[in-house]
């Protein structure tokens, strides 16, 4: 096996085509938008007998508490063919010894990778032995919610839960009208909503600058729109959508508290799912939701709204961290203490 750099796109989106688990965090644009973030990256494809197997998108997050590699969503597999299996071991071998090489030579404190793989014993020992710890958080979702929506709009209403299709019915009924839009101004109306669910929840947001890059990142291929949802003139839920490689992804949302009756975001939601059909997407991800039915979570309410459309739950391996000086642990500590405080 040979490790090398990709720097085609069209090579690096026809790859993930063949690859059944993956998110749009392994796409080519969401490499671009980490290098309008000022991080710096690197995209590798791992090939067996010149034919690619596998790639992977790497990014340096310097943070004061300790720089890092982070993998987000991957590596991402070709699906196996007829009586060869998918050699994840060699190829996460591969790997992690090219990331240790640049880690050298960038400063790097630690190496994190946020797998694509499902959660399972096979896919958690090969971490383990690769010399991995499960970090103390995470980055990116590793528990998802996701729904088939290949299935007729009539048939993906029967499929949810009762209370879910009153309120997207309610929503009509009441006049909320959602529209669509790729004006980056119009994300200064998905932020005003943004902070105020900030300013409930007690959260750290994300700033209207990263919004903007991720959003021009994707808007060249068409890949990302903004729904808003009007009530009474007014602006009262509104979500940013990915639409890539047959997927289509629920990844930002947002939502007044004035009209806390008028099921704006069911609505919202809804309309995306039709958006996805229309693109003749598959499957829409809702991203990540709570690891219990604890009421108390901070997620539980979310994650009560996304099941409510039906659907089923998808687990990766949880985020791991490769050690690689004992500044690692001011970040562990710092970490920990993140997340005991935001509950989770």
């Amino acid at each position: 096996m040979q490790i090398k750099e990709i720097k085609d796109k069209e090579n690096w989106e026809n790859f993930l085509l063949k690859c059944k688990e993956k998110t749009f965090l392994d796409s080519w644009n969401w490499g671009e938008f980490q290098k309008e973030e000022g991080n710096k990256i690197w995209r590798f494809g791992i090939y067996e007998n010149e034919d690619l197997i596998s790639n992977t998108l790497i990014y340096r997050i310097k943070a004061k508490r300790g720089t890092f590699l982070f993998v987000p969503h991957g590596p991402a597999f070709a699906k196996a063919s007829a009586g060869k299996p998918v050699l994840k071991h060699e190829v996460l071998k591969i790997l992690l010894d090219k990331l240790k090489k640049i880690a050298k030579e960038e400063k790097i404190v630690f190496i994190r990778v946020a797998p694509i793989l499902e959660r399972n014993q096979e896919h958690i020992d090969i971490f383990k032995e690769l010399g991995f710890k499960e970090a103390p958080i995470h980055i990116h979702p590793e528990l998802t919610w996701e729904l088939d929506i290949t299935p007729s709009e009539k048939d993906l209403l029967m499929g949810m839960r009762k209370t879910t299709r009153y309120l997207i019915r309610k929503a009509q009924k009441e006049g909320v009208e959602v529209f669509t839009s790729q004006n980056e101004k119009d994300l200064e109306i998905f932020y005003k909503l943004y902070r105020k669910v900030v300013s409930r929840q007690h959260f750290v947001p994300f700033t209207l600058d990263y919004l903007k890059n991720e959003f021009l990142a994707f808007k060249p291929d068409n890949q990302i729109l903004i729904f808003l949802a009007k009530y009474k003139e007014e602006i009262i839920s509104s979500g940013i959508f990915v639409f890539w490689q047959g997927l289509s992804f629920y990844h930002h949302g947002a939502s007044t508290f004035k009209y806390s009756k008028i099921p704006a975001s069911y609505r919202v939601q809804w309309e995306a799912i039709l958006e996805a059909k229309k693109r003749t997407c598959e499957r829409h991800n809702f991203w990540g939701i709570a690891p219990t039915d604890d009421k108390n979570h901070p997620w539980a309410g979310l994650t009560l709204f996304k099941k409510g459309f039906g659907g089923y739950q998808k687990e990766y391996v949880k985020t791991q961290d490769l050690i690689l000086s004992n500044k690692y642990w001011l970040n562990f500590a710092v970490e920990k203490i993140r997340k005991k405080r935001r509950g989770l």
